[in-house]
């Protein structure tokens, strides 16, 4: 099963930062920062994620978000 990232997550969700931070009570520079870097979220904020989100937490990679040369 592949995994990915939040960012792609919330986009596949149809949210933006600001709507995905409304929903899930944080600030959008939260969703931006575990966005950037998933190593440390907190468990409580993942499994609010993958609800909200639709998706399940197996299917999130959780790491740094890898940086692609064009």
């Amino acid at each position: 099963m592949e995994q990915i990232t939040l960012e792609a997550a919330r986009v596949n969700a149809g949210l933006t930062m600001k709507e995905a931070g409304e929903k899930l009570n944080v600030h959008h520079q939260t969703i931006s920062k575990y966005e950037k870097d998933s190593s440390k979220i907190p468990l409580n904020l993942l499994n609010a994620m993958s609800d909200l989100y639709k998706i399940s937490k197996d299917r999130i990679y959780l790491g740094q978000k890898k940086q692609h040369s064009q």
